[in-house]
């Protein structure tokens, strides 16, 4: 039967094979794996604190913008149909700017068209005065007098009588033949045509 090497424990118990357990520099290793461990943990504690302190400074900078007012949001993405969006909106807002433009154009030149209408109804009434004004029969009668008109004599008044019922009498030309409606026709395009180019 074969033997077992011999086993010796450690005084925390485990158990050691071979002549490790001779030596003393399982515990220098066991002391650099212990620091190694603990440098590493203290890495980790150093990571772990640097990005607690990034959010607690985060949180700060946040906490700082809500008092003041200002809203933080996550970074959005444009869609293509929002820019399309965007862009025919601007459009139908430059159109709509356009056409109030020419609508007041427009509502200019209709005011400037009922103020010229006002004036010249002014202008109407002012002529139709003066218009009445010269068939004023006083003024005619004088006018006449001073061109030394007169009334007509009974020697120059003619009377129409008109009690005879209305009578019409109408005249008929007698028809052509077909023969010199034709030569009519031809004489008178004849004659248009020498006057055209005369």
């Amino acid at each position: 039967m074969a033997t077992r090497p011999a086993q010796k424990v450690n005084y925390r118990g485990a158990r050691v094979n071979g002549d490790l357990a001779y030596k003393d520099t399982w515990r220098e290793r066991e002391r650099a794996e212990r620091e190694a461990q603990r440098e590493e943990h203290e890495r980790r504690e150093r990571e772990l604190e640097q990005v607690r302190q990034a959010r607690r400074e985060a949180e700060a900078r946040v906490r700082r913008k809500q008092a003041t007012g200002v809203r933080l949001r996550e970074k959005q993405k444009v869609s293509l149909a929002a820019v399309a969006g965007f862009l025919a909106l601007a459009a139908m807002v430059t159109l709509m700017l356009v056409y109030y433009t020419e609508l007041n154009a427009i509502s200019i030149d209709t005011v400037n068209k009922r103020k010229e209408l006002a004036a010249l109804r002014e202008e109407n009434v002012s002529l139709m005065t003066r218009y009445e004004k010269a068939f004023d029969l006083a003024a005619v009668k004088q006018a006449a007098e001073a061109a030394g008109m007169a009334k007509p004599s009974a020697s120059q008044v003619y009377y129409v009588d008109l009690s005879e019922p209305d009578n019409v009498v109408i005249y008929r030309r007698e028809e052509a033949n077909v023969l010199s409606r034709v030569f009519t026709f031809m004489g008178q395009n004849m004659s248009a045509v020498v006057e055209y180019f005369k």
